[in-house]
């Protein structure tokens, strides 16, 4: 069962996102910040990371710069209620894998999670512990 890392900062999305795609049958774990999704994404190694663009303190892009020193291949899904053209350049510049308005269809996240985790899973790459814990 592929699992699935939410990083978000509104508990309505990680609620409803946690509930779908559990019924999707996949392995759920949610982090409410940006610096608490970095510690579970070290504990839990999740197959994917979804995360919100906007949040406080450590914002989605400073996130997914994080994620992509401790592992360059898995995949990361942006999600943004707030997206500029400005925001999506800077995280395809990072590596973002998709890039998903929050005013998304359900249908989409689903077929983006399916494209990414189908997709041949490259070597997991040396972890590197640079943030404190």
């Amino acid at each position: 069962m592929a699992k699935i890392l939410l990083i978000d900062d509104e508990q309505s999305i990680l609620d409803l996102l946690d509930i779908l795609l559990r019924r999707k049958g996949y392995d759920v774990v949610v982090a409410g910040n940006g610096r608490d999704g970095l510690k579970v994404f070290r504990r839990e190694r999740p197959d994917v990371v979804v995360v919100d663009l906007k949040m406080p303190g450590m914002d989605g892009l400073t996130v997914l710069q994080e994620l992509r020193t401790l592992d360059a291949h898995t995949p990361v899904i942006i999600l943004t209620g707030a997206g500029t053209p400005e925001s999506e350049r800077q995280a395809r510049a990072l590596g973002v894998t998709e890039f998903v308005e929050k005013e998304f269809s359900l249908h989409r996240l689903g077929d983006s999670l399916k494209r990414l985790l189908n997709a041949p899973v490259p070597p997991k790459t040396q972890w590197v512990s640079s943030l404190p814990s």
